[in-house]
């Protein structure tokens, strides 16, 4: 019900952009949301967004780096990473909330999941 695309290697201070089509439920949910997991660590946020549009979440991190966004009529969203360094390095995972208004932060908030992209960013 989640499909990320757009992993891949990129050389530090490229960018990327990574999609998330929705389809069933998840087209309905109220926040749509990426999370990353790096090799040996805990699965972490990056951004959040209301389907709404109106109000967008960011992990202190990726501010200023990385953009959300969603296409309604498309049903998918978007995170465009710029300015990107070996630390963004992971499994980035899209994943979708039918609360209406969940802690957008704890990925226990989150009821769907996308199968994970790998980006890898070199130096």
């Amino acid at each position: 019900q989640l499909q990320a695309s757009g992993g891949g290697l990129v050389q530090a201070g490229g960018s990327l952009r990574l999609s998330c089509a929705a389809s069933g439920r998840t087209a309905s949910a109220y926040v749509l949301g990426w999370f990353r997991q790096a090799p040996g660590k805990e699965r972490e946020f990056v951004a959040a967004i209301r389907w709404s549009g109106a109000n967008t979440y960011y992990a202190d991190s990726v501010k200023g780096r990385f953009t959300i966004s969603g296409d309604n009529p498309k049903n998918t969203f978007y995170l465009q990473m710029n300015s990107l360094n070996p630390q963004d390095t992971a499994v980035y995972y899209c994943a979708a909330s039918r609360v209406p208004f969940p802690v957008v932060t704890d990925r226990q908030s989150y009821g769907y999941w996308g199968q994970g992209t790998l980006v890898t960013v070199s130096s």
